[in-house]
Order: structure tokens, then sequence, then C-alpha cells
């Protein structure tokens, strides 16, 4: 009897333990499913944030543009020249180096040249015997026409009593009184010759003594304008020869004007025939970090045929010589100015070989690939030629994230801070 009792005990805590045993499984169960559930909502949720795809766009909008080319530009001297001796001789001083500062009119140096003294001399003296000869053929022409009137007188007295008395003067005399007032005529005609003469004399004189005392006027060799010496070629005692002979020597120094600098720019071909007078520039002086603006004042209108470029020249004033020739600039040149031009960011282009292409948000928000014709475009802008209209949004950057046909949520660049996603 005692067994049986012990028997049921058992069997009922067996049962008891196998339902606590199903009342945990189940609530085990239930609570992985209720957690499923949840992680099925939330990645419902989480997949129809992600089917919402954000594009930073940008409208189409009519603006004044102009063509952007980005090249290295270097200061030249305004004016630089060599300056030679015009006349060969020894230097007797030089008093500037290079480096100097130099203005215009200034005495750079001195020559010595004996034999041009010596021809000034000898140019002034013909001069002064010119004029003593022009005085003695003055003197010459007075005393011939003083005879001609005595003797001229004499023989009208002769013809005169021969008319009133005939036979009177025998005919030789007449004769003689006649041909002696046409040889003193003809004496005053010679002494007056010999006077012009006398007078060209004295200007060919006059014009040698001025060509050789010019070329004493070059013993000193000037500074023709407001500059520096960048290179000096000679020194005291030196011989240098004149510049203007067949074997030209070695100047005596170089000035340059640097107080005004000319920035000069290789434009290519390509972009040659745009170039204007007064284009605007903006230059970025490389060694200093100095920036500003300038204009076109002069360009070359023809190609270097070796580098297919045309020289264009900005005046740049440097009155602090802060700026040195031989410096580079980085220049941003903009020409072909034109106004009330659809325009478009640069970055909303997907430019191929033989193609350009934009993708354009639709009324519907979906994506459009449109294929464009551009013209000008600056660093941040390009007209478009056709293709577009003004109503019209593009996607700018991450081109490659859209395609076409896609729906996305566009919001203005402005309001983005990585193109594509949300803030």
């Amino acid at each position: 009897m005692e067994v049986r009792r012990q028997h049921t005990f058992l069997v009922l805590a067996i049962m008891l333990v196998a339902s606590l045993a199903c009342l945990f499984i189940a609530g085990v169960l239930t609570r992985r499913a209720r957690a499923g559930a949840v992680s099925s909502s939330n990645a419902r949720k989480a997949g129809a944030s992600n089917d919402q795809v954000y594009a930073a766009v940008a409208p189409v909008k009519r603006e004044t543009i102009a063509t952007s080319l980005s090249i290295a530009g270097q200061f030249m001297p305004y004016q630089n020249v060599e300056l030679h001796a015009k006349v060969a001789g020894y230097i007797r001083n030089i008093d500037v180096d290079i480096g100097d500062r130099v203005h215009q009119g200034q005495v750079l140096a001195v020559l010595e040249i004996p034999e041009l003294v010596a021809q000034v001399d000898e140019a002034r003296a013909a001069v002064h015997h010119a004029e003593e000869e022009i005085q003695r053929s003055r003197s010459d022409v007075l005393r011939a026409e003083a005879d001609n009137v005595a003797l001229h007188a004499n023989a009208a007295r002769l013809v005169s009593t021969d008319r009133v008395r005939p036979g009177l003067i025998a005919q030789q005399e007449l004769d003689d009184a006649t041909a002696k007032d046409r040889s003193s005529q003809a004496q005053v005609e010679s002494a007056k010759s010999t006077l012009a003469a006398a007078k060209q004399q004295l200007e060919v004189a006059k014009a040698n003594l001025a060509h050789f005392s010019a070329l004493s006027g070059y013993a000193k060799i000037t500074a023709p304008y407001e500059g520096v010496v960048t290179w000096r070629f000679s020194d005291t005692g030196a011989l240098v020869q004149a510049g203007t002979s067949s074997t030209t020597g070695l100047p005596v120094v170089t000035i340059a004007q640097i107080d005004l600098l000319r920035l000069r720019i290789p434009v290519p071909e390509s972009m040659a025939s745009k170039v204007r007078l007064g284009d605007p520039l903006d230059v970025h002086v490389q060694s200093t970090g100095e920036h500003f603006t300038g204009k076109v004042a002069r360009f070359t209108n023809a190609l270097d045929p070796s580098t297919r470029t045309m020289q264009v020249e900005v005046d740049v004033p440097n009155p602090t010589y802060r700026l040195q020739p031989g410096m580079y600039a980085d220049v941003t040149l903009l020409s072909g100015r034109q106004a009330n031009v659809l325009t478009v960011p640069i970055n909303a282009l997907q430019r191929g070989r033989d193609k350009t292409t934009v993708l354009v948000v639709d009324a519907q928000n979906r994506v459009q690939r449109r294929d464009v014709q551009t013209g000008a475009e600056d660093s941040n802008k390009v007209e478009i030629v056709s293709g577009l209209s003004e109503a019209d949004r593009v996607i700018i950057g991450n081109l490659a994230s859209y395609q076409p046909g896609q729906l996305v949520q566009p919001k203005q660049s402005a309001q983005l801070t990585v193109s594509g996603e949300k803030e």
C-alpha cells in the first residue's frame, strides 16, 4: 500500500514538471514571435526610408557669362634697353652699378675721346675761317660795285659827249671806256658769286661743327627714362666700341623700366579670336601671394607659328617695385562676355567623347537624361545653347548615382551638405 502511494506521488510530480516546462516553452516562443514582429516592422520602415533618394538640384537660370581661361603669365619690364656708346672711347668714369635706381637724363658714364675734341676744335676753326671769308667777299663786292659805278659813269659821259659833238672823242677811247664798264660789271657778279660760295662754306662748316659737337655730347651716356640698372658691362678705363660700328661691342649698362610692368600672357589659338581690349583679368602672383585685377591693354593680333599662341599684355603699375621682371603669375582671363543666356552649374555636366548630357528632374520627380549643346563657360557655370529650358531642374554632383526613370526627392543644392545624402 505504501509503495502504491509513492508511485502515485512520483507520477504527479512528473506531470507537474512537464506542465511547468510546457508553460516555459510557450512563453519563450511568444516573446520570440513578438520580437520577430517588431523586427519585421522596423525592417519595413527602414526599407521605406531607404527607398526615398535625395538629389541636389539647381535651376536653369539666365545669367551673364564669359569664357574663362586660366594660364600662367610672366612679368616683363615696360621698357628695357641696352645703352651703347655712340662713339668709341675710354670710360673716364661710370657712376652706377646693378640695382641702382636712375632718373631720366641722369649721367651714367662719361667717355674720354681726345680725337673727337680735336675734331670739334677743327670744325669750330673752319666756321671762323668761313666767316672771315664772307667778310672779305663782301668787301670785294663793295669795291667791285664802286669801280663799276665810276667806270660806268665815265663810259656814259663819253658816249653822251660823242653824241653831242661827233668826232671829238676818238672811237678807241669810247671802246675802251665801254669795255671797262662791262668788265667792272662782270667783276661785281664774280664778287657776289664768291660771297655766295663763302656763305655756303660757312653753312658746311657749321654743319660739321654741329656734327662733331653732337658726337661730343654722346661722350656722356644718360638714362633715357626712370628705371633700374639691371646689368653693368664696363668699368672705368675700359675701351668701348661705337654701337653703330660693324663690329658692335658690348653695351655699357642695361636699364629696365619697372615702375610699370607688362604682364605677358600666351593665349592659345582656341581663344585668341575672343580676346578684346579691356577684357577683365584676375591675377595671382605666385611668389608674393598678391592678388589683383587688370584689363587687356594690347595684343599682337597674330599667332606665334611655333607655339600657336597670341601674346596678350596687361599693364601693371609697380610704383614700389614690389614686383620684379621674370616673376610668374596665375592669370584668369574672362573674354567673350555674353548676357542673358541659359546657364547651369558646371558640375551638372556629364561630358562624353561625342556628346554632353545632364540629368533633369521632371515634374514627377523622376530623373531624365538630356543631351545638351554648351557654349561659353567660366569656373562655376556653363552656357546651354540647346537641350534645356529655363524651367528645368538639373542634378549636380554624384551624377553616376542616378539612373533615368529613378524617383528622387529634389532639394536645392544649398540645403545639402553632400550631394545625394540627407542632412
